[in-house]
């Protein structure tokens, strides 16, 4: 399951958050992960990409991602949405 995301200005390892930004639970994907994310549908097809995992969250455990996307009203729309996943390296 994806979430979205538009607060914050340095992310878990230091960085800023980027459109290429995602959080993930560290236990399940460790920091410093590519993984790709697919399965979005015409509406949200453009975060079907490949994505570093520079984040963490309080809410972020077991199999779910919080997508960084900058503008909030964009992130609220975005929602809860299935996805699926592959870890490049």
């Amino acid at each position: 399951v994806a979430t979205a995301y538009c607060q914050g200005t340095v992310t878990a390892t230091g960085t800023r958050p980027n459109d290429r930004t995602i959080a993930a639970d560290p236990d399940v994907i460790p920091l410093g992960s590519r993984i790709r994310v697919s399965g979005l549908d015409d509406r949200f097809k453009r975060y079907n990409r490949t994505y570093l995992v520079s984040d963490t969250g309080a809410n972020i455990q077991g199999r779910r991602l919080d997508i960084y996307i900058r503008n909030c009203a964009e992130a609220r729309e975005f929602g809860r949405r299935s996805v699926r996943v592959a870890v490049v390296r």
